[in-house]
């Protein structure tokens, strides 16, 4: 079933939105002060393109540096790709077969907002498992 909800998603929404996360990195990467919102935006379009089956963790060892780091992404770019999820995820609700896609959609909202101090684990695991401080 991830299969068939990870390549309808890739198709209707995974697509675009990795391209509008790989945007914001590459813009992020140019500017060298920027450089880990860069590595970050390619970390969260990779989940984006694929996210069936996989979950965001918060990092335990992710402090002050992340929460301001995180404030100002929200300034810069967070704010609207996270106003893309919202539009992408009502337009996926609109159909019952895409209210999946859509709840996935705004499953990505906080972390389009907050990705700094965050790690992507397989579903159903905790982060002990694959993150190590």
């Amino acid at each position: 079933m991830r299969l068939i909800l990870n390549l309808i998603w890739l198709v209707l929404a995974g697509f675009w939105m990795a391209l509008a996360y790989l945007a914001a990195g590459i813009i992020c990467c140019v500017l060298i002060v920027t450089i880990p919102f860069g590595i970050a935006s390619f970390r969260i379009a990779n989940y984006a393109l694929w996210p069936f089956g996989r979950t965001i963790v918060d990092r335990r060892d992710a402090g002050v540096g992340s929460l301001i780091g995180n404030v100002i992404w929200i300034v810069f770019a967070g704010f609207w790709l996270a106003i893309a999820h919202v539009v992408t995820g009502i337009a996926l609700c609109v159909t019952i077969v895409g209210i999946p896609l859509g709840l996935a959609n705004f499953k990505l909202i906080p972390v389009s907002l907050m990705p700094l101090g965050k790690v992507i684990v397989p579903a159903g695991r905790g982060a002990g498992a694959y993150y190590r401080p």
